[in-house]
């Protein structure tokens, strides 16, 4: 396993990590004990960075991480959970809310001290809040050795300069994006120049694009158009037809760029996650992947958005 440091944070992270929805049922039923031996998986192969928040499954997610966490020294991990997300989609960024989250996040995970709390989902709040309230709350969190760093989250990338470029240098130490670089969309790609010259610690999540290129498919409440589904479709079946696996293309990709700190994948599954372990770190077939890319050029950056009005992209294709 290789380690980059998480910008500013001076973290070392996995260049491959955990992303714990997965722990709370999120893309398909899972099995409690197959869960933890998954976290315990992932670590015993080098995986030290862990990602969660207790509107994965409406707080399952934590609660299985923290029994899987439970016999674990807590200098084996860095465990990164959210706030100002919950439930069934309810949002609150208020001060009072986020300071109660971490305290429920820490029962539920069975430690004192949460290393990365970032804010989940800001496209869905006014951002004027999140840089006047949450994060001025986030900070005091921070001065008083509750957490270490603090972070953002979202899907339509326009929200972290909205946000960064309004508070002082340092606040914000790291980013995490998902379904945005990956085989079929590389647009935060033209984020990360941004981001770097800030030290800004960049994590990419959901490398399949949350279903679409895997061969199970997309869950049912995936936001993808049935066009952009379709066109990963045909990635998915070109590579079975050589004998490829497209997961193993997917992850090899997004661990190859040197400016993405660490990428985030999801399995209650620990074959899943020791293959994914191993398709980090074996040589990249590049004219499979050239190929891939070629059968991908119709839908390539082609997205979905949500958010507030006001903090959605423009749809591509």
């Amino acid at each position: 396993m290789h380690y980059r440091k998480l910008g500013r944070t001076g973290l070392n992270v996995s260049t491959l990590s955990f992303g714990a929805s997965s722990l709370g049922g999120v893309f398909y039923s899972t099995n409690q004990n197959d869960a933890i031996r998954t976290v315990h998986t992932g670590l015993d192969l080098g995986i030290n960075f862990i990602d969660v928040s207790p509107y994965y499954g409406a707080t399952k997610a934590e609660h299985v991480l923290g029994l899987a966490l439970k016999e674990i020294a807590r200098e084996r991990y860095i465990l990164a959970t959210k706030v100002g997300q919950y439930d069934n989609g309810e949002f609150d960024f208020s001060a009072a809310r986020i300071t109660r989250s971490l305290d429920e996040s820490c029962a539920r995970l069975g430690v004192d001290y949460i290393d990365l709390l970032q804010c989940h989902d800001i496209e869905f709040a006014d951002l004027s809040q999140i840089v006047e309230e949450t994060l001025p709350a986030l900070v005091q969190l921070r001065t008083s050795g509750r957490i270490g760093h603090i972070g953002i989250t979202g899907l339509p990338l326009k929200v972290f300069s909205s946000v960064i470029d309004r508070v002082p240098p340092g606040v914000v130490e790291s980013v995490l994006s998902f379904c945005r670089y990956e085989l079929n969309d590389t647009a935060l790609d033209g984020v990360v120049p941004y981001l770097l010259e800030k030290n800004i610690g960049i994590i990419n999540a959901s490398p399949t694009g949350m279903g679409l290129l895997t061969e199970r498919g997309v869950p049912s409440w995936h936001p993808a158009p049935a066009a952009m589904v379709a066109g990963a479709r045909r990635a998915v079946d070109y590579c079975k037809s050589v004998g490829a696996d497209i997961v193993k293309l997917a992850i090899q990709f997004c661990v190859a760029h040197p400016g993405i700190a660490t990428t985030l994948v999801g399995t209650a599954n620990p074959k899943n996650i020791s293959d994914n372990v191993r398709f980090a770190g074996e040589p990249i077939d590049f004219e499979l992947m050239s190929k891939v890319l070629d059968v991908l050029k119709p839908i390539h950056n082609h997205n979905f958005t949500r958010g507030r009005p006001e903090n959605r992209e423009p749809i591509v294709g």
